[in-house]
């Protein structure tokens, strides 16, 4: 072994047993790996004890790292016997009054787990009750705005109309292609083995259009633009804005909320189209290649293998999600608290929730209407 290593040996002194560090005891020995195991391992064998000396004037080096790994080790007392010289003994005094206490263990009860299930369930009540009432106000707010629609705030929709829907159509449009290319390459695979290529058209038509078309607009604008809407509105809650429009009498659901609102009800059922034709095309191109069906035929059974139902469902959902998202999104933006620690939480937050909403949204609409379109 080297002798620089940090090390102990065990002796004998009569009926004393000692401990004599040997080595280096510093941060520079300690951090190698090697020397810290067997060193871990030697100091496991020498378990402080009241017929346990330590000796440390043998030590080469001794840090505070050195110091602070003894004092642990001897539990934060003292030992019994202990050899040092001076300057190693005020290094340890100090050591020991700047280490504080290891605070005490609580004991995890069932009690204190049903206490912080309960605090779950209140907060989730809580986020569900603002929903409800973001809703109604909603609702209030269309009817104001049809009652005296020349006061209405048309600016902030077409705004919020070009951001949410115009520069959603790339990243929609090549996602919608590539889904489209990856079904009908892989149904391929299985209509082949049973001869029945043309059924090729029924499926991509059905699938895309009813539901893979819809669901991918709707998981897309959830990511890109309802963490957007969640991120717009905390910002303006961390610049003290809201406060602002508070203090102003303008009221945040008229004028954040509902234009935001109606923008993605009306650009979700174009975003949806576009991504559904994208798909579309994907999948007639993919259909083409791999199993010899022509753009002429697919497009001239299209109409007959998918009903006409299948795309006013489409667009219903579609309308559905829209509202969906831009309303979480803008609730997880009004909950967003003065600093940025918030604001990155709520953003994930309503991303999620939003996903998650368009799921089971999607769910629901495909077992309320499993008999619509067939």
């Amino acid at each position: 072994m080297d002798d620089t290593a940090p090390h102990l040996q065990q002796l004998q002194d009569g009926t004393q047993r000692w401990a004599q560090l040997r080595g280096r005891w510093g941060a520079a020995e300690l951090g190698q790996r090697p020397m810290w195991r067997e060193l871990r391992r030697q100091l496991d064998g020498a378990a402080p004890s009241a017929d346990q000396g330590w000796d440390l004037s043998e030590v080469q080096w001794l840090d505070h790292v050195g110091a602070q790994l003894l004092w642990d080790h001897w539990g934060q007392q003292w030992p019994a016997q202990l050899r040092t010289t001076e300057l190693q003994r005020q290094m340890l005094e100090r050591v020991a009054s700047l280490t504080m206490g290891c605070p005490p263990e609580t004991k995890v009860n069932w009690w204190g787990w049903l206490i912080q299930l309960g605090l779950v369930l209140l907060g989730f009540m809580a986020h569900v009750r603002s929903m409800v009432e973001m809703v109604g106000q909603l609702l209030l707010d269309v009817l104001r705005l049809i009652k005296n629609p020349l006061r209405g705030p048309w600016r902030d929709v077409s705004g919020h109309l070009y951001a949410m829907g115009a520069t959603a159509l790339p990243i929609t449009a090549l996602v919608g292609f590539l889904i489209g290319v990856v079904l009908a390459y892989l149904m391929s695979l299985q209509l082949r083995q049973f001869g029945a290529d043309a059924f090729i058209v029924n499926i991509l038509g059905i699938s895309l259009v009813r539901e893979l078309g819809p669901l991918l607009g709707a998981i897309l604008v959830a990511g890109r633009t309802g963490s957007a809407i969640t991120a717009q509105i905390g910002v303006m809650r961390v610049n003290e804005e809201l406060d602002a429009m508070q203090v102003m009498g303008i009221a945040q659901g008229y004028r954040l909320v509902m234009p935001r609102a109606l923008a993605l009800a009306l650009a979700m059922p174009l975003v949806s189209m576009w991504t559904t034709v994208c798909a579309l095309v994907g999948g007639m191109m993919a259909a083409d290649a791999a199993m010899g069906v022509s753009p002429a035929y697919f497009l001239q059974a299209m109409p007959g293998a998918v009903d006409i139902a299948n795309l006013y469902l489409a667009l219903a959902k579609s309308v559905t999600f829209g509202v969906a998202i831009a309303l979480i999104a803008c609730h997880w933006g009004l909950e967003v608290e003065p600093n940025t620690q918030s604001l990155g939480r709520g953003t994930t937050s309503s991303v999620v929730i939003s996903i998650t909403a368009v799921i089971v949204l999607d769910a629901i609409f495909a077992i309320a209407f499993r008999k619509v379109g067939f």
